[in-house]
């Protein structure tokens, strides 16, 4: 299924859903920060997904995380909630989501790093190299809170 993200754009489609999701800042030991390249977007972004019933937000965390990238995960703070209604992401089926996402940091505690059906490539990049990559402003803002360090924003 493919995906268009909106983000303040007068000609977005009006959102018809809203789904809460759960997205991770995992960090290695050396400050590297893991992302994945998107099939439905062709961006790189944090791994994450939406949430299913009977699961809490750490377990959508841990369940993406590794569903995404081979890795499995240890959920330790939450970042930020965030919930632009500005940003939209359009599906092919006809669903139009607004943003609802609880961003956490994580540390990797196992697993092998792989490639998934959602992602074209994963890998541990440093702070300097993520400026660079091509990446929707939502999981930049994401990242940019991580590595100031704030916690438990509301955006």
């Amino acid at each position: 299924m493919s995906r268009i993200d909106y983000y303040n754009d007068p000609a977005a489609p009006a959102a018809n859903s809203l789904v809460p999701a759960a997205s991770a800042v995992v960090a290695g030991e050396d400050g590297r920060i893991l992302l994945q390249r998107r099939v439905d977007n062709d961006l790189w972004a944090l791994p994450g997904g939406g949430m299913e019933l009977g699961e809490s937000i750490a377990q959508t965390v841990m369940r993406e995380v590794r569903e995404e990238t081979g890795l499995q995960v240890t959920p330790r703070y939450v970042i930020g909630v965030y919930t632009d209604p500005g940003h939209v992401f359009a599906y092919s089926d006809g669903e139009v989501r607004q943003e609802f996402s609880v961003c956490v940091a994580a540390r990797p505690v196992g697993g092998s790093l792989q490639v998934s059906s959602e992602s074209h490539e994963v890998g541990w990049f440093s702070p300097e190299q993520i400026g660079s990559l091509a990446m929707h402003p939502r999981i930049r803002a994401r990242i940019d809170d991580y590595l100031a360090g704030v916690t438990a924003a509301l955006r």
